[in-house]
């Protein structure tokens, strides 16, 4: 299911055995465009410390009820390693978190999720990864952003500015950010699109510019999106056939299969 990040945000997370806090921001890994972690503040419960929830951990989203359940307990949180979130988050940490709570490293395979295209919960015991392989990934640099923070960025089309990241669109299956909302109210007053990370050449950390392979012309003419209305896969077609580019959808049927296949 698609879903705007706008919802995730303020999500109470239910553990086993209670409630740890709410969600606050978003994670995501700048090179996969996956929300890598839930950053959540968990009140006066840990005194206002912030955690780290995993998807792996994710069993349901009940948003009725506005609740996101986990498979994990309230101790294991309070006692997993302590990550500030106020920081860049390195590699060792992530290596330490991942290795805390056995699930398999991101960074450590062909798909999505390392060994699956999906998160799956713990597929390891507790601290059983390779030390060796901990060791040899904890030097390189997490590619970790919050989604707060890029959101203002502006956003560059090939011939000239067209708006600014005004949000992001998440597959709550894989958790992949599917599409950002660009706001073009400068330009095109009112109107909101979508644009596929696939479809970015290139990210300014520094300059804070997204740009896209994309006229403004072919934006201008695109299918307005409105927060308002579900996102349907015949919308999704609809878009991907304006810029004349192939659905995600396809590519994440070929890696299932495929996956599928070496198992």
């Amino acid at each position: 299911m698609l879903t705007n990040a706008t919802f995730l945000k303020g999500l109470a997370i239910q553990a086993t055995d209670g409630t740890i806090g709410k969600v606050e921001d978003l994670y995501f890994d700048d090179e996969n465009w996956a929300i890598r972690y839930l950053i959540v503040d968990t009140g006066n419960w840990l005194e206002g410390r912030q955690v780290l929830i995993s998807p792996h951990s994710v069993k349901h989203v009940d948003w009725n009820a506005r609740r996101l359940d986990v498979s994990i307990t309230k101790k294991q949180v309070e006692q997993s390693p302590d990550i500030d979130t106020h920081k860049p988050i390195s590699r060792r940490h992530e290596s330490e978190y991942f290795g805390y709570y056995g699930y398999p490293y991101y960074w450590g395979g062909p798909y999505l999720w390392g060994p699956d295209y999906y998160p799956s919960g713990p597929l390891l015991g507790p601290d059983s990864s390779s030390k060796a392989y901990s060791q040899a990934n904890s030097k390189e640099d997490s590619h970790l952003r919050s989604t707060q923070a890029i959101t203002g960025y502006h956003v560059e089309a090939s011939d000239g500015e067209i708006g600014h990241l005004d949000g992001f669109i998440v597959d709550d299956k894989d958790w992949a950010i599917r599409y950002i909302e660009v706001a073009t109210r400068d330009w095109l007053p009112g109107k909101k699109v979508l644009l596929s990370p696939e479809w970015i050449d290139r990210v300014s950390w520094a300059d804070t510019n997204v740009y896209v392979g994309l006229s403004k012309q072919a934006i201008k003419s695109a299918p307005e999106y409105l927060v308002s209305r579900p996102l349907t896969r015949a919308f999704e077609t609809e878009l991907h056939d304006h810029y004349g580019r192939p659905p995600y959808w396809s590519h994440v049927s070929e890696h299932a299969i495929g996956f599928a296949l070496s198992t």
